[in-house]
């Protein structure tokens, strides 16, 4: 009993640790919520988005003469140790709850009022001289504050992500400046279409994703309009009259995020429309890369029976059986964390769409999923990067002996040929293992020096005068 000390809520009277800075409602959240083994303390941005929510609040109620200096100044305090990285193992409960976010809210609230109750000389759990709702929550609600506090933590999310993104779409194009002189053949349905270089293919890669980022940036900035102030429900009840503005311009100062008041607070305080907006761009990035790794499996495929034009670097054996064996397995990882986040964006869906009324409660599972994908996706792109992209090597001679060798050139001699022609010559290569090449001498349909320059695979490789 010397290691815990009693406090007291609604439901009656439980044990907290004595050395703990939460409090009650956070251990009833503990012993109720053995959910995902994912824990508030395994994201810090939340944990400072949090420390930004009850900074702002406390300069906004001080500033409007509802708490003292001396509360003040503790608090501020307290907020800056929470944002700089301080006491966020003191954030132990489960990211999956009930309550629409309380247990999340009541444990910052009580953290923050025991650690200035620390300050001021005094125990924790002495909540008349710093209570976790009535100073740390003051004019507030979980209902806006919450949200409020995930919006500012996906605001700092988003910047990691998009500078992730922005690393290996310059890993993508140093590859495409390396192999702009690699001659293969373009594929379509996964059959001989016309030539290329591997560096367009690999340059195609950096701007399917390079697009991704105006994508998240451009959602990412519907979060700056918060619902403090709302309170429970939008109306305001319990706080004081301009508080709503007064506090969106403190987050703004404070974090450096141009926040600004929603206009309509009953409105914004169940809506969830940016989260799916959001999470849909995620989505489309996790699309895009889980094509880019599914192509990047096929081109390395082989080595003797597979495409073979590219070698991934090798990481790892195979095979428990068969020797010398060597598997695409960081494609293979990412494909799956792709997997992962495009069923979260349909988790987001549902949890958006199951608001009701005034409040959407589905708020910690939705915005979980949000959360998780941003660190799936940072850990798959770095990885991606640093284990396979910056290793690839192109094996030229296999690309180049398969264009001289495809059907698919003839496609190049339709302006000359004509298209029947040609579909006759792809025919008879087709049934006789004879060349394209031969098959135009041998019809007389062009002259050994008209055909060399047609079919340089140089000239196929962009628009030109016929």
């Amino acid at each position: 009993m010397e290691n815990f000390r009693r406090e007291s809520d609604l439901l009656g009277e439980l044990l907290v640790p004595a050395d703990a800075y939460y409090g009650v409602q956070t251990q009833r959240a503990i012993e109720n919520f053995r959910i995902s083994g994912q824990y508030l303390f395994s994201y810090p941005e939340l944990i400072r988005g949090l420390a930004f929510v009850k900074k702002a609040a406390a300069l906004t109620n001080y500033e409007l003469g509802l708490l003292n200096e001396e509360l003040f100044l503790k608090i501020t305090e307290t907020c800056d140790e929470l944002i700089n990285g301080k006491l966020h193992d003191q954030f132990p409960i489960d990211m999956i709850q009930g309550g629409a976010g309380t247990s999340v809210n009541m444990n910052a609230n009580e953290v923050i009022a025991n650690r200035v109750l620390e300050k001021m000389g005094k125990n924790r759990g002495d909540y008349q001289f710093c209570s976790p709702n009535d100073h740390i929550n003051l004019s507030q609600s979980t209902n806006d504050a919450y949200p409020t506090a995930i919006k500012l933590a996906l605001l700092q999310m988003n910047e990691t992500l998009v500078e992730k993104v922005k690393n290996i779409v310059l890993a993508f194009r140093e590859k495409g400046e390396e192999f702009q002189d690699v001659i293969k053949m373009g594929r379509t349905q996964l059959q001989d279409a016309v030539p290329m270089t591997l560096g367009q293919e690999f340059e195609a890669f950096a701007a399917t994703l390079e697009e991704d980022i105006e994508k998240l940036n451009n959602n990412a900035n519907l979060f700056v309009e918060v619902n403090m102030g709302a309170t429970a429900i939008g109306t305001g009840l319990n706080a004081p009259l301009g508080y709503a503005e007064r506090c969106a311009g403190n987050l703004a100062e404070i974090t450096g995020y141009p926040i600004v008041s929603a206009p309509n607070l009953v409105e914004a305080t169940p809506d969830t429309g940016s989260y799916v907006i959001y999470s849909s761009a995620m989505k489309r990035l996790a699309v895009k890369l889980s094509k880019i790794c599914n192509d990047l499996r096929l081109l390395s495929s082989g080595p003797r029976s597979g495409f073979y034009e590219i070698n991934l670097p090798p990481m790892q054996p195979g095979s428990s059986i068969m020797p010398g064996k060597v598997n695409p397995v960081i494609p293979e990882v990412v494909n799956q964390v792709c997997y992962k986040v495009i069923g979260n964006d349909l988790t987001v869906t549902f949890a958006a769409e199951a608001g009701q009324l005034q409040l959407n409660v589905m708020e910690p599972v939705l915005s979980h999923a949000i959360m998780e994908n941003n660190q799936f996706l940072c850990n798959a792109l770095d990885t991606l990067r640093e284990k396979c992209i910056n290793g690839i090597t192109a094996n030229r001679e296999v690309c180049l002996n398969m264009v001289r060798n495809s059907i698919g050139i003839v496609t190049a001699l339709n302006p000359y040929i004509g298209y029947k022609n040609a579909t006759h010559i792809a025919k008879e290569a087709l049934e006789t293992g004879n060349s394209v090449y031969n098959l135009v001498l041998e019809h007389k349909l062009l002259t050994r020096e008209q055909l060399d320059d047609i079919l340089d695979p140089r000239k196929m490789l962009q628009p030109h005068k016929l």
